[in-house]
């Protein structure tokens, strides 16, 4: 199994505090213009990915569905999370472009 880089660099943002994860405090940082990249877990509720794909359209912030609630929560050394934000712009598009390979 190969290292997965997208995981890698969710742990090294959330390691510089370049993160925020569970849907308030993402909800929060794509209103207040923060965030540089949503990413919601595949196995969100359709309800919860609906709520990020429309608010992140609204505020025109880049989102990507990755992986498990599990997964993403391990990257960040946490419980499982449903939503994480990318609060670092550099972060953001080193994960798009590891996600558009």
């Amino acid at each position: 199994m190969k290292p997965d880089k997208v995981l890698s660099m969710i742990g090294l943002a959330t390691k510089a505090g370049k993160t925020a994860s569970g849907e308030f405090c993402t909800e929060r940082e794509v209103k207040t213009g923060r965030a540089a990249l949503v990413i919601v877990a595949g196995d969100a509720s359709d309800n919860t990915k609906k709520k990020f794909q429309n608010m992140c359209d609204f505020y025109e912030v880049p989102i990507c569905f990755y992986k498990d609630k599990d997964t993403l929560g391990h990257a960040m050394g946490k419980e499982f999370r449903a939503a994480l934000a990318i609060l670092d712009e550099g972060f953001a598009k080193g994960i798009l472009k590891q996600l558009n390979m």
